[in-house]
């Protein structure tokens, strides 16, 4: 497989999905490619008072920006991640080396800028943040797959709060599923009304299994 990932226009992935997003009503809810306010609502399922813990890795992976101080519960949250970006990458690329992200203050919620891999004898990109490709949409959903709340904030970088994973109506979640149908599904009609033919219905595993594919149809590896 080649290492190159096939780029979308920025209009069509962020600005496209950033107007789907507006035209979804969720009482209160912001357009799903705003950037976050300061006050970053934690979302539902996390319990409160958790002990901040140190890390300098997710999943094996090194933080290039060095160790982070994060919520324990949250902390394993992010290796669960990463550990099922890597098992739905390519198989000629290694498990993630480095991580580029940053972490709010409170350690609830993490800003994703870049994941390193190995190939070869070289070190690619394989996913950053002012890249505009399927990858940074795989990683999108390999996000949603694992976290309930999740932000494209500018430059492109993948915002996520720490909670219970699963589907909320969130315009979020939303805006990515519109935008996932139409540029890695091929469903060019899909929108806010109409994307759940493609998840496939109100299934409690229908969001899990098409984030999932979703991540495997952005990285190229859907066919094993």
């Amino acid at each position: 497989m080649n290492d190159t990932i096939p780029s979308l226009s920025r209009r069509r992935i962020l600005v496209g999905a950033a107007a789907t997003s507006a035209a979804v009503t969720v009482a209160g809810a912001s357009a799903a490619h705003a950037a976050p306010s300061a006050a970053y609502a934690a979302p539902a399922g996390v319990r409160p008072g958790q002990p901040l813990v140190t890390r300098d890795r997710i999943a094996g992976a090194r933080l290039t920006g060095g160790a982070i101080r994060v919520r324990a519960d949250f902390a394993d949250r992010l290796d669960d991640w990463l550990a099922f970006w890597s098992a739905n990458s390519p198989r000629h690329w290694s498990s993630p080396v480095e991580v580029d992200g940053e972490v709010s203050s409170t350690g609830d919620a993490f800003t994703l800028l870049r994941i390193r891999v190995a190939s070869g004898d070289r070190t690619v990109d394989a996913f950053t943040a002012g890249r505009t490709d399927t990858a940074h949409l795989a990683t999108l959903a390999s996000l949603h797959h694992d976290f309930p709340l999740v932000d494209v904030v500018s430059g492109g970088g993948l915002r996520v709060g720490d909670g219970l994973a699963g589907f909320t109506g969130a315009p979020q979640q939303v805006a990515f599923a519109v935008a996932a149908c139409r540029e890695l599904w091929g469903v060019r009609t899909a929108d806010a009304g109409a994307w759940r033919d493609q998840v496939g219905g109100r299934r409690a595993d229908a969001w899990a299994a098409f984030t999932r594919a979703s991540l495997r149809r952005g990285l190229r590896t859907e066919a094993y």
